[in-house]
């Protein structure tokens, strides 16, 4: 299977003609046009467009529907926005050779007249591989957001909208301001979503020809739209085309993370046992509990089960006490494979989870509800349950709502299998119009953590003497400030970026390359920003200094799980050929290689030695690169796994979605008047049809979603305590698949029956204004947050001893 998927990664013979497509755009020349003169040609060119539009389409539509009549086939042929048509006819070659080259020359030249930016070959590739739905790979610094306006535009002018997913807002706003004269030059609208926008402006923005906003906009804007009674209350219209950029991140980091909406609960909120969390504290490891060797897993050894059984008084643990044993599941989770000021923060009596890739406070993120109590519980902080989940959505899941899906970043190629597996996109690697000439050193590896530490602050002292700048990439706050704290008594004043601000940690980050400059950040800090060496004029004597220098200097003070991760902090220096260089340091003490159990593997002579000086040996940097590899490989596969359990919800959902996007059309009228139409037609003597189909409308929406509400809250405690079905030596994820589909089932098959009971009991005299405000209305107290499932915590089971 992974030979033939390798196969299938070999470069595509359609990625052999996109160097012939830019030099078609090259031929173009429209520099000697005035701008007049250039209005005019575009003006010109869209006429052309839409009418080749129509052309094609209304050939689709006869040879598709050859026995329908001429009329109907112009009528269809008058949609040009149409799905199919954005799918195939924009992507069809004798397209690419003629009105899209024609596009991108326009482009190119707007860009040059308007940013004062002449487009790269690089930027001109990347744009083609965008437009035909790749992942493109450009390193950092060769202007991907340049490169996203060819696509964007030609895409938008088919009248169905584009949507660029960024990293965050603050790059949403920066980058639509930033490209929007070049939009507008082409008679296209271009807005951008932030977090505290109304409704109304959303509504707007979406509209707009390209909108740019972040994945979790995007996603939480789709659920809020899922739970409005009226298309007219939504803010979202159809997708078509989606370029992702920082794709590795969001198509890859985050993928699996479930965005939800949620609301007020139907009961009163439920805590945590007080005597179970003191048991559980209670423990010993090593003797009551054994974490696995990659920290991944913990599980309860016969004297653990003994003790919880004989405190709790329990009986057999493993008896009837499936609920039981999930709080246990967690509370032990929390307990052992979750590090206060690392995995998490205690602040304003609240417990805030940290991004495992970023380092920093993840904003509205929570773990699954059972683990977020455990924490809370062992924390002593009092559970806030006062929410019931109305809708979720993976990001994954969210992204595979659009027709048509693009993406870049700088880093793909590692991930191409998983791109490829996850989401049929291949990634083409796009040359930078310059050559690196960056230099990354090898490891620098210690015995112990405190030589390592010692030789990292010692190095940055050294070099920053000379006045290079340096940035080091940290894997957590808080040994950025303490690395922070061994650099000032070194007399090394540094910039610690703990920014909680997107925008003033890109200033900071942005400033890295100026002379003497020393910025201690967290990995994946200021993502999006390029670091300009010196003041950023490169004929300033700062410039030039820092070049002379050798640019910026790169430190990392760990290896990564993944070698991607490692790679983006080296891509901070050596942008568009400067000068630059990397070293990471790493002492046999890193969490990355006890998980891995790297005392197996090292050669004897270093078992047990502590010694300050580096070790000289290259088979070190070999095995630490074999590590990386083995436990991305591990993380691909539990991320297929968890994909598994929210491939079946997703499935379930969209089927109930399109049952309540029926009723919301006329499914409910029509369900009343065949059920009863005797009552049907009493109640529409009475009241008038139009508002007895309204009401029937509203009262069957409601009924939907209470279904699925609970449904939801179903699948949630199945999937808490699904792992513990392994001591019956079953499969949990099949076991999930039975349990889930046999409730969905029933969900499915009483839907109407709850419907017309529910039919029966309304009230037709009272006007729909009064039955929103006895709840058939759309939700006005929601709130959205990210469930957090990180792969370092993953559910695991407490019979690992089975």
């Amino acid at each position: 299977m992974f030979k033939r998927l390798l196969k299938k990664l070999g470069k595509p013979a359609e990625f052999t003609r996109y160097d012939g497509l830019v030099e078609k755009i090259r031929e173009i020349d429209l520099s000697s046009l005035s701008d007049s003169q250039l209005c005019s040609y575009i003006e010109e060119y869209r006429k052309r467009f839409t009418q080749w539009l129509k052309e094609r389409q209304k050939e689709k539509a006869q040879e598709q529907e050859e026995q329908e009549e001429q009329a109907e086939q112009a009528e269809q042929a008058e949609q040009a926005a149409d799905n199919a048509l954005l799918n195939g006819l924009l992507r069809e070659w004798p397209f690419a050779q003629s009105l899209l080259v024609e596009s991108y020359a326009v482009t190119k030249e707007l860009c040059r007249r308007c940013l004062g930016l002449d487009a790269y070959d690089s930027q001109l590739l990347t744009g083609i591989a965008l437009h035909f739905g790749n992942i493109a790979e450009l390193p950092t610094g060769e202007g991907k957001t340049m490169a996203a306006v060819f696509p964007a535009v030609v895409n938008a002018l088919a009248g169905r909208g584009v949507h660029v997913l960024t990293f965050n807002d603050y790059l949403a706003k920066r980058d639509a301001l930033w490209m929007k004269s070049v939009y507008e030059n082409w008679g296209l609208r271009v807005e951008f979503i932030q977090e505290a926008m109304e409704p109304g402006r959303r509504r707007e923005a979406y509209l707009a020809d390209i909108t740019y906003v972040t994945p979790k906009e995007a996603g939480f804007d789709f659920l809020r739209d899922s739970l409005v009674y009226s298309p007219r209350e939504k803010v979202q219209r159809p997708y078509n085309y989606v370029i992702v950029d920082e794709a590795d991140s969001i198509m890859i980091d985050e993928a699996r993370v479930p965005l939800v909406i949620a609301g007020k609960p139907d009961g009163e909120p439920a805590g945590m046992d007080k005597r179970l969390v003191e048991a559980v504290e209670s423990l010993c490891q090593g003797v009551d509990y054994m974490p696995d060797e990659n920290l991944r897993n913990v599980y309860l050894t016969d004297a653990g089960i003994n003790r919880l059984e004989k405190v709790l008084n329990c009986g057999n643990l493993y008896d009837g006490n499936l609920e039981l044993l999930t709080l246990i599941n967690n509370l032990l989770h929390a307990r052992a494979l979750l590090k206060k000021d690392i995995d998490y923060i205690v602040r304003n009596n609240r417990v805030e989870i940290v991004d495992e890739f970023t380092g920093r406070v993840a904003d509205k993120r929570k773990w699954h509800d059972g683990l977020q109590m455990a924490v809370e519980a062992l924390e002593g902080i009092e559970h806030d349950r006062s929410s019931r989940i109305l809708g979720k959505i993976t990001l994954q899941n969210f992204i595979s709502l659009y027709p048509e899906t693009a993406g870049m970043t700088a880093t793909a190629l590692s991930s191409q299998e998983e791109l490829l597996a996850t989401y049929n996109r291949r990634v083409y690697e796009v040359q930078p119009h310059k050559k690196c000439i960056r230099i990354d050193y090898s490891d620098e590896v210690f015995t112990h953590r405190e030589a390592k530490e010692s030789a990292i602050i010692g190095d940055i002292a050294s070099v920053h003497k000379t006045g290079r700048p340096i940035l080091i990439g940290t894997s957590s706050v808080e040994e950025s400030e303490k690395l922070a704290a061994g650099l000032k008594d070194r007399q090394v004043a540094c910039v610690v970026l703990n920014a909680r601000n997107d925008a003033q940690e890109a200033e900071i980050i942005a400033r890295a390359g100026r002379l003497g400059a020393v910025t201690v950040s967290t990995n994946m800090a200021g993502r999006g920003v390029d670091i300009k060496l010196g003041d950023g004029n490169p004929d300033s004597e700062e410039t030039r200094q820092v070049i002379a220098l050798g640019g910026l200097y790169v430190v990392g003070t760990n290896k990564n799980e993944c070698i991607r991760l490692d790679n983006q902090l080296r891509g901070r220096a050596g942008r568009q050929g400067d000068p630059g260089a990397s070293r990471f340091f790493v002492s046999l003490e890193d969490q990355l290689l006890t998980r891995f159990g790297i005392e197996k593997e090292l050669p004897a002579k270093y078992l047990g030695v502590r010694q300050e000086a580096r070790l000289e040996d290259s088979r070190l940097n070999s095995l630490i690169n074999h590590i990386q590899r083995v436990i991305d490989g591990q993380n691909f596969d539990i991320r297929k796994s968890l994909g598994k359990y929210s491939l079946l919800l997703e499935y379930q959902r969209r089927m109930l979605a399109q049952r309540r996007e029926e009723i919301m059309d006329t499914g409910a009228p029509s369900l009343f008047s065949s059920r009863d139409p005797q009552i049907y037609s009493q109640l529409c003597e009475q009241h008038g049809s139009e508002h007895v189909d309204a009401v029937s409308r509203r009262i069957a929406i409601h009924c939907v979603d209470e279904c699925w509400y609970d449904f939801l809250e179903f699948c949630e405690s199945v999937q808490e305590g699904i792992e513990l079905v392994r001591a019956s030596k079953k499969d949990p994820l099949d076991e999930y698949r039975k349990q889930v589909i046999e409730e969905f089932d029933v969900l499915m098959s009483q839907l109407e029956d709850r419907v017309a009971d529910e039919l029966q009991k309304t009230d037709f005299a009272l006007s729909e204004d009064e039955l929103a405000a006895k709840g058939f209305n759309t939700p006005t107290a929601t709130w959205t947050y990210i469930i957090n499932d990180n792969i370092k915590v993953k559910r695991f089971s407490l019979l690992g001893f089975l």
